[in-house]
């Protein structure tokens, strides 16, 4: 069997297994990773930046004793410092080079992984489509006229299109589990502080944004937490110290469990039949492996909640872009959406932006009690099977509407209830559901359990108590062992 078929078929776990035993060198694993990647570049476009010759110089003197020795790997183009290499965050801003390493980096690097790029994203991450000014379209190795969703989508390309077994990614507002349901991969979406973005920021978006890994199997998610958690002096957060080990949690029977399941969308938009059969798929797999499941009511999470979360993105865009500016000693100018979103975000006082995240508080302090009897909720990710390219792209009136709003700085008609409420439809009626866990802090992961009848992969996922990785990965599982989803490979390129 060739390595480019090995690295296409394993996992990572399973990959470093295999340069252990000294069956395969890292040497090999990274040169058939390089030749994959520059394979199907062209038909998923999910590099921002390679680093085949540092990745070739590491694998020749990486410890082959470590966790994850030899295993190519890529990072998002966000939110991350590398050192030496530029961090364009999707945009034609100058880009960011670090002369350090992140945190979660010299992890990465502690535990044997070798970065061979940097994955692509929509401009700052605020788009759930891979698609760019600066990098074009991001596609799905499952389908290449649609998208792998974002903003790790070029992360979950990578893995799907079997170049790298597991990838770097981040969640601010989906943008970890909204690639996962679109590309067929788990995507574990972790609690408030348990992985640190030092030195880099402290937090992002008033804390919203987490960072972990989107991967081909449970127990290469729980083996990355294991490699990549704990507090950092820099972190304003901290979560609860797991009990064990996340790999221990991964590899035991949940026992029974008491599941609740949300299919409403909060803000009351249509969902697809595609997306309402994946959420039955999961619940008849958690039946079948013994657990309970109960429909539940989140009556206070609707139009208001979602508006209170949008509120806080645009003053976090709006300080992203005062930063960009500071940094490069001028004043910057986004893409057209990124652009309208910053000018409102300036226009928010604080005292509201300081009321609107007390409300925020209130609301999950509310959520996190009422679900707290449920060792997991099951929810949609994505309202429709994976969108075509361009698809959220403004079109006709909407587009004249952008334009307006851009060029004639006509931002404060966003104050008004009903232009904010239309804004925030067409950004977010693709994903109604995953900004939920990112202003509550919950961990959630996205769980592949259904391809649909066009043979596009639509997850859903499972949302947890506050700091309980645990019972999610070993409830994530035992669904992965029933269903035998892990099995699952998109049909780009298949080695022979």
């Amino acid at each position: 069997m060739s390595v480019e078929r090995v690295l296409w078929e394993e996992d990572a776990t399973g990959l470093a297994g295999l340069v252990q035993k000294g069956e395969l060198s890292p040497q090999e694993l990274v040169d058939a990773a390089i030749a994959r990647a520059e394979a199907t570049r062209p038909d998923i476009n999910a590099i921002a930046e390679p680093l085949y010759d540092a990745a070739r110089a590491r694998a020749r003197t990486v410890d082959r004793t470590l966790p994850l020795a030899g295993v190519p790997f890529a990072l998002k183009d966000l939110g991350i410092g590398l050192k030496g290499v530029p961090i364009h965050g999707g945009s034609r801003i100058p880009a960011f080079t670090a002369d350090y390493n992140s945190v979660m980096v010299e992890r990465h690097l502690a535990a044997g992984l070798i970065p061979i790029a940097t994955s692509t994203s929509p401009e700052h991450g605020l788009r759930l489509m891979t698609e760019s000014a600066a990098f074009g379209i991001t596609r799905n190795p499952w389908n290449t006229g649609h998208t792998t969703g974002g903003s790790s989508g070029g992360a979950a390309a990578l893995v799907a299109a079997g170049v790298v077994p597991a990838a770097h990614a981040s969640d601010g507002g989906g943008s970890i589990r909204v690639p996962s349901a679109c590309s067929g991969l788990v995507g574990l979406k972790t609690s408030r502080g348990r992985v640190p973005l030092t030195p880099l920021t402290s937090e992002s978006w008033f804390g919203m944004v987490v960072d972990h890994a989107i991967a081909r199997s449970v127990r290469d998610s729980a083996l990355l937490l294991d490699l990549t958690h704990g507090p950092d002096p820099l972190s304003p957060y901290g979560a609860p110290a797991p009990k064990g080990s996340f790999a221990a949690a991964a590899a035991r029977d949940p026992g029974k469990l008491r599941l609740a399941v949300y299919r409403k969308s909060p803000l009351g938009l249509p969902i697809s039949a595609e997306t309402l059969r994946a959420l039955d798929t999961a619940i008849a797999l958690a039946r079948e492996g013994g657990h309970t499941v109960e429909e539940i009511d989140l009556p206070y999470i609707g139009r208001d909640f979602m508006a209170d979360f949008c509120k806080t993105v645009t003053s976090a865009v709006a300080g992203t872009i005062r930063a960009e500016a500071l940094r490069v000693g001028r004043g910057v100018l986004g893409e057209r959406a990124t652009r309208v979103l910053a000018r409102f975000g300036d226009i928010i006082p604080a005292g509201e932006l300081y009321e609107i995240l007390q409300r925020l508080n209130a609301t999950s302090r509310r959520l996190i009690a009422e679900t707290a009897p449920y060792d997991a909720v099951l929810m949609p990710i994505i309202a429709h099977p994976p969108l075509a390219c361009g698809a959220m792209d403004p079109k006709g009136a909407d587009e004249l509407i952008e334009n307006l709003l851009d060029k004639l700085h006509l931002t404060r008609l966003l104050r008004i209830k009903s232009f904010l409420g239309q804004l925030m439809d067409k950004s977010l009626w693709f994903t109604h559901w995953p900004a939920i866990q990112n202003v509550t802090g919950q961990p959630s992961i996205a769980l592949p359990v259904h391809v649909t009848e066009a043979g596009l992969p639509l997850g859903i996922q499972a949302a947890g108590r506050p700091g309980d990785e645990e019972t999610l990965l070993s409830f994530a599982a035992q669904m992965e062992k029933i269903s035998g989803w892990q099995k699952r490979r998109a049909p780009l390129k298949v080695p022979g």
